[in-house]
């Protein structure tokens, strides 16, 4: 069933979002392999999250909800139990390629499957490194889901990563907490580091120096409070829309502003947003509240090095530069294409029916600004990012837009339209 669209003058208020996903499912994993009780508050309550609670929980993991938190007794680092039967983990990438580390450990076999859309992501990015540490590790076809681990002996590695990738890096990591010496991983890029700082923050020997991390295996997890900031993906959409339109002021607290994630913020500035970060502080990620006032916005360009940090903020980013005055060159997108959907395509495909002059050339996106965009009809490809992000570019259109499907956006965030329409016309 479609969804009207609403076009708005101002959106205005102060919002506190749900918590980060990145950091709820690391969290969670985490708290389910070390020794004790985690209290955990502010997990995100969404599908991807929930399908990495069901996993451990079919693990014999004791995982419950009480209020703003999930209390997670854990098992210790090898005290997982062999499931009864396949884990499904929905359309959770996350989950599927990061859970096969810390399978690699344990002393049973475990099956991973997904539904259509994550059945079709590549998964050899995780099982080269993971074989590669002696690890039984077998996708279909050597690509795809399901995923087949046999838990053993886990060998140390010194790993170079071919694509910039969290959930790679995160695999590998988790793995080298059972292995018998040091693991290197080494990148290229940054990709961000929410589980250096978890696993640091859990007790995991392990450093960061330059673009490489070195874990070393066989010191167990002890378990931690846990406060989950809200997300600055989720946050990303509003703080877009109020650098967009005319009269608007938003503020939205409690953020996760680790400087390999908070990409956003630097392409808003140079963008000549008018962005004020505040109330600054630290535990084990940096979290502030963040204002956002209208400004007239301009092109940039975007090198392949930013992209780790904007990755889930590429579809926002491109309504920005759609209406911001002159060009904007985004490089090193094709990522993008193994997303939930293929974002060029879905982007390139909605904003084109808004009247943006966007286009795909090679590994990069070339965006021209215009005055306006029009309103539409849109598809959400079930794509939550891509949904979100036409919501936003609505606002600012001509006239009411309308798109086809709005259920994906339970995958990271559920009461993303509720927030939204609490903040038009205020």
């Amino acid at each position: 069933m479609s969804y009207r669209l609403t076009r708005t003058d101002r959106i205005f208020g102060e919002i506190n979002l749900p918590g980060d996903k990145s950091i709820s499912h690391r969290a969670v994993m985490a708290g389910a392999i070390a020794n004790g009780v985690t209290r955990a508050e502010n997990v995100l309550d969404s599908d991807d999250c929930n399908y990495t609670i069901g996993a451990f929980r079919a693990m014999g993991v004791d995982i419950k909800k009480e209020k703003s938190f999930t209390i997670i007794n854990g098992n210790g680092l090898k005290g997982l139990l062999k499931p009864k039967g396949p884990i499904f983990l929905g359309n959770s990438g996350t989950s599927m390629r990061i859970l096969p580390g810390i399978l690699a450990g344990q002393d049973f076999e475990a099956t991973l499957t997904a539904d259509t859309g994550l059945s079709k992501r590549p998964m050899k990015r995780v099982t080269e490194p993971l074989s590669m540490m002696g690890v039984d590790i077998k996708a279909e076809g050597g690509e795809y889901p399901p995923i087949v681990i046999k838990g053993g002996d886990v060998r140390p590695v010194d790993y170079t990563m071919r694509v910039p990738s969290a959930q790679i890096k995160s695999a590998i990591l988790f793995a080298g907490l059972f292995a018998a010496g040091v693991t290197r991983v080494r990148e290229r890029f940054k990709s961000r580091d929410h589980t250096e700082r978890m696993l640091r923050y859990f007790g995991a020997d392990i450093k960061v120096s330059g673009r490489n991390v070195f874990i070393k295996g066989g010191r167990g997890l002890k378990a931690k409070d846990v406060h989950v900031p809200a997300d600055i993906s989720s946050a990303s959409f509003f703080l877009a829309a109020g650098a967009m339109i005319s009269g608007s002021r938003v503020r939205v607290n409690d953020v996760g502003i680790n400087p390999t994630r908070a990409g956003i913020i630097t392409v808003l500035k140079k963008m000549g947003s008018r962005v004020r970060i505040i109330n600054r502080k630290n535990v084990f990620e940096p979290v502030a509240d963040i204002e956002m006032r209208p400004s007239e916005l301009h092109g940039i360009v975007i090198d392949e090095a930013m992209i780790p940090s904007v990755i889930d903020e590429l579809p926002i980013i491109f309504v920005l530069a759609a209406i911001a005055k002159g060009r904007t060159v985004i490089r090193g997108v094709n990522e993008l294409r193994v997303k939930e959907t293929d974002r060029i395509v879905s982007m390139t495909g909605n904003l084109k029916a808004m009247g943006a002059e966007i286009e795909p050339v090679g590994d990069k996106i070339i965006i021209e600004g215009v005055k306006r965009l029009k309103g539409a009809d849109l598809k959400s490809y079930d794509d939550h990012r891509t949904c979100m992000a036409m919501a936003i570019a609505s606002l600012a259109a001509d006239q009411d837009s309308s798109i086809d499907d709005i259920k994906c956006v339970s995958k990271s965030f559920p009461g993303f339209f509720e927030v939204l329409n609490g903040l038009k016309g205020k």
